[in-house]
């Protein structure tokens, strides 16, 4: 239904339609008898499940897009490392992070927000309040000193590329659309296992996971279910090819 496999070969592409009855008939009778639809997207992927039909991405993938309240939760409930997160709600939000957190701490956008938009770096009281003036809902994480993380893509029950993303200097984010750069040297395989781990746990079969290490432990920062193909091209990896022969095998 996306439009992420239309340069694929073995994948007939509809488009995402808003409007279930702008489909023809022709195209509802292809969606009520194909035996996977892939990329059904947000307004579809429910409906879809409903129905029984196989999805890829996954249903529970599509419940996490951008969310990063439910991948959070997700991550307690199945004691992934992750950093020290908590959600503060109501009139009252900026006693209780001041209470709970010290300066300097991230301050995110918690739902909607990508490719490192909507992150800040918050030093004191007068910049927490000006994010607070952002959203009503505050999504707050302990500030950890880094100036690189790791990118790495499961696809199906595999992981099919990672990498480093390195910050530009001064910079707290290491995300490419900010001016982080990519390097390939080669990504630990503990924390390749992390990602798989955390990935079949939650239930997310298309998914770049951003890991960091920091103290001697690897922690899981945020699951990406709309991650950017730039990592592929920096190593001269062919993604159109690569899910052609994923599909082609079975194994997504």
């Amino acid at each position: 239904m996306e439009h992420r496999l239309r340069r694929c070969r073995n994948v007939r592409t509809l488009g995402v339609r808003t409007n279930i009855f702008d489909y023809s008939e022709d195209d509802i009778r292809d969606i009520r008898h194909a035996s996977k639809i892939y990329y059904p997207s947000v307004f579809y992927a429910d409906l879809f499940d409903a129905m029984g039909k196989v999805l890829f991405p996954s249903y529970h993938t599509y419940k996490c897009v951008q969310d990063k309240i439910k991948q959070t939760a997700l991550f307690h409930l199945l004691q992934i490392p992750h950093p020290s997160t908590r959600v503060f709600y109501g009139k009252r939000r900026m006693a209780k992070i001041i209470r709970s957190f010290a300066f300097p701490l991230i301050a995110k956008i918690p739902r909607g927000s990508a490719l490192g938009r909507g992150v800040f770096l918050v030093h004191d009281e007068a910049e927490l309040a000006a994010y607070l003036a952002l959203s009503s809902v505050a999504y707050i994480q302990e500030y950890l000193s880094l100036d690189r993380d790791m990118r790495i893509v499961v696809i199906g029950d595999q992981v099919v590329h990672a990498y480093w993303r390195l910050a530009a200097e001064g910079e707290y984010r290491s995300n490419v659309a900010v001016g982080g750069t990519i390097s390939l040297d080669e990504v630990p395989a503990a924390a390749r296992a992390l990602a798989l781990h955390t990935a079949r746990t939650c239930g997310w079969n298309d998914v770049g996971i951003d890991i960091c290490e920091h103290q001697g432990q690897y922690l899981v920062l945020e699951a990406n279910m709309k991650y950017g193909k730039e990592g592929f091209r920096k190593a001269g990896i062919d993604y159109v090819k690569m899910m052609e022969e994923l599909i082609e095998n079975g194994a997504i």
